[in-house]
C-alpha cells in the first residue's frame, strides 16, 4: 500500500516560526503553541513528545524516554525554552497529569488522556495553510525545523543524524529538507 500523506517541511525562517506559534496562539489555542515551542526544542516524534507527563520532567535537568517507535532510550537535556513551557503549563494545569493533556465534558469523565496526534496534525496543517504562513506544515515539522536550524547553526550533520537516530547523514539531509537552493547559498556565504 503506498503512502499517500502529503510530506511536510522543516521551517527555515525563524520569522516564519514565530508567525506560527503566534497564528496557533489565535487560531488554536496556548496549548498547541506550547505543543509547538516545545517540540521544536526537544526533537521528539508526537506520539513520545504528547506522552510526556509532569512526572517526566518537572524539576528535572533531562526527559530520559523509550521511544515508541524504536524502543530506543533517548536522554535529552531540557533547554532553558522548554524548563520554561514546562513550568509555566505545571502552573496553569495543576491537576493534570500529562504535559499535554485532553480536555473536554466527555474526556474529563474518563480517565486523563494526551491530546491526540491527529487532532494536533490537523491544527498545524491549518496554521500553515494560511496566506501569511504557506508552509506544508505536520507534527513531523517540529523535528525537521530543529534539524535544519541546528545544522544552520553549525551543529554537524553527524551529530544531527545521531540525534535523530537516523541510519545515516544522507537520511537526515533529506528529512531535514536541504534543497538545491541551501547548497547554492554556501557559495553565496563564503566567497574566497
Amino acid at each position: 500500500m503506498k503512502n499517500t500523506q502529503k510530506p511536510v517541511e522543516a521551517v527555515k525562517s525563524e520569522k516564519t516560526i514565530a508567525a506560527i506559534t503566534k497564528r496557533l496562539k489565535e487560531y488554536g489555542s496556548q496549548t498547541y503553541a506550547d505543543v509547538w515551542s516545545l517540540g521544536i526544542n526537544l526533537a521528539l516524534r508526537i506520539s513520545d513528545l504528547l506522552a510526556i507527563t509532569y512526572n517526566d520532567v518537572v524539576g528535572q535537568e533531562m526527559l530520559i524516554i523509550t521511544e515508541r517507535k524504536t524502543k530506543k532510550i533517548r536522554q535529552i537535556k531540557l533547554n532553558d525554552t522548554a524548563k520554561g513551557v514546562i513550568a509555566r503549563r505545571r502552573a496553569e494545569n495543576l491537576d493534570d497529569i500529562f504535559l499535554f493533556q485532553a480536555t473536554g465534558s466527555r474526556v474529563q469523565k474518563l480517565e486523563p488522556k494526551a491530546l491526540d496526534r491527529s487532532t494536533v496534525a490537523r491544527k498545524f496543517a491549518e496554521i500553515g495553510n494560511m496566506k501569511s504562513i504557506s508552509v506544508k506544515l505536520g507534527t513531523h515539522s517540529m523535528r525537521k525545523t530543529r534539524g535544519y536550524h541546528l545544522l544552520q547553526a553549525g551543529h554537524s550533520i553527524e551529530t544531527i543524524c545521531k540525534m535523530f537516530q537516523h541510519s545515516s547523514p544522507a537520511v537526515t539531509l533529506r528529512y531535514i529538507g536541504i534543497e538545491q537552493e541551501d547548497i547554492d547559498a554556501t557559495f553565496d556565504d563564503l566567497c574566497l
